[in-house]
């Protein structure tokens, strides 16, 4: 099980704005961050109309190029149906599924709802998703595989927005100026290490190799899963950490932490990813990180030309993995299913809505989308759709996994996390802690 809730901030928006008239674009709107106006349109009136005014809110978070294509997307679709207009409220990963989760808790969650892949079967097992079904969105030309992780008791009740591969970004710039090798695709866990105590004598003073990993979840998970060891907790609800790959991994940055080429705890704390002054790899004060496919126009609109991509590091499996990149749901409290779901149809299947949105949550996962993005691509989502077919032939199956663990990987392995970096504890205590936590989630 991969659950994805970063707790890095990439860019927060947020800008308040007044109501919207009934036939306004998404422009009058970009955001509004006090949720305050319900789940319902402007009106009670029936979305079978077709013609009375409709309003839905919509929530995502992103970087600063998926707000605006997102934006793009809602502004077009006002355009050709006139009586929907959007009530955007939008920002960065930071604090966003703590404010979701108080707006659904009140029954008062936006109408269309961006999810991490991870959220889905508690969401969906809390019944407050509405069911999809084919008639109103059109998967026929989804890969199933991907279409799983929205799925709960045979029904599905989020729509994968695109597919992305998991592997780590570099500052090739920096690299080459310091006489630092780059990595290339398929390289090994034992390449990594050997690559960060080489570049020792070649990091000036405050530079890092990369951050403090140690009690990351994510590369955790991407290491133990290329050790053959499967996923740290099973998909039917089991704690699955393995003690020695958890220790030769926490060891293995201990080492790094001593010798200098991981940030200081304080500093590796302050990381926000895609905050241009508080991003430790923008800033230079690391050399790389681990990153999606689609992300790379983001990290080049911060520093063009620097960045590169490179699949996650392997030993006896691969380490990457390709996944949904998000899902996008209707709340089961909206007043206006019928067009909240007429409005995800739109924009997960339309051309002209794939041409706006491009890559910003991933290659799309229409197939025809795909193919048509493709022949158009610039050389940035080149790269992007370049470490996904690299990761394709053997990369780690991603679930969902089993519901009920979000706070075991959000509160109980952050907190590892940050006394493994401050050294509060050995490696050894870090396992024990979150063996002793899992016990709360067990199945």
């Amino acid at each position: 099980m991969i659950r994805w809730k970063r707790s890095l901030s990439i860019l927060v928006m947020a800008v308040l704005v007044g109501a919207l008239t009934a036939c306004g674009s998404s422009d009058n709107a970009k955001n509004n961050a006090s949720g305050n106006s319900g789940s319902g349109s402007q009106t009670e009136a029936s979305a079978d109309t077709g013609s009375s005014p409709v309003k839905l809110r919509i929530m995502w978070w992103g970087s600063q190029d998926r707000h605006e294509a997102t934006l793009a997307a809602l502004d077009l679709y006002t355009k050709n149906n006139p009586n929907v207009t959007f009530e955007p409220e939008y920002s960065g990963m930071e604090g966003y599924l703590d404010k979701l989760s108080t707006q659904a808790a009140a029954k008062n969650a936006p109408d269309i709802i961006q999810l991490d892949p991870g959220w889905v079967p508690d969401w969906a097992g809390r019944g407050q998703l509405a069911e999809l079904t084919s008639s109103e969105v059109d998967v026929s030309k989804f890969d199933p595989n991907l279409l799983v992780g929205g799925q709960s008791d045979g029904k599905q009740y989020a729509i994968p927005m695109g597919s992305v591969a998991f592997g780590m970004i570099f500052d090739k710039a920096a690299m080459d100026k310091l006489g630092i090798q780059s990595p290339d695709n398929g390289w090994t866990w034992d390449d990594f290490f050997t690559l960060a105590k080489e570049s020792k004598s070649k990091l000036p003073s405050g530079q890092y190799f990369t951050l403090d990993y140690a009690g990351n979840y994510f590369m955790y998970s991407a290491f133990q899963y290329s050790k053959g060891k499967g996923p740290v907790v099973t998909d039917d609800g089991h704690f699955n950490i393995d003690k020695d790959t958890f220790l030769e991994w926490t060891k293995q940055f201990e080492e790094l932490r001593n010798e200098g080429l991981v940030p200081p705890a304080d500093v590796n704390a302050s990381d926000k990813e895609f905050d241009p002054q508080m991003d430790l790899m923008v800033a230079g004060k690391i050399l790389m990180r681990y990153g999606f496919s689609n992300n790379l126009v983001s990290w080049d609109s911060l520093k063009p030309g620097a960045y590169a991509l490179v699949t996650m590091p392997r030993s006896d499996e691969a380490g990457g993995w390709i996944k949904p990149s998000m899902f996008l749901g209707v709340s089961a409290d909206s007043k206006q299913q019928a067009e909240a779901k007429k409005f995800v149809n739109w924009l997960l299947n339309d051309p002209e809505a794939a041409k706006v949105l491009k890559t910003s949550r991933g290659l799309p996962v229409n197939k025809d989308n795909a193919t048509l993005l493709e022949s158009t691509m610039s050389d940035l989502d080149k790269a992007g759709l370049a470490l996904l077919r690299a990761t394709e032939p053997d990369g780690q199956t991603w679930t969902a996994g089993a519901g009920g663990w979000t706070n075991f990987i959000d509160k109980d392995w952050a907190l590892v996390r940050d006394e493994l970096s401050f050294k509060k504890v050995t490696p050894e205590q870090a396992f024990d802690e979150l063996k002793d936590a899992s016990t709360a989630y067990e199945k």
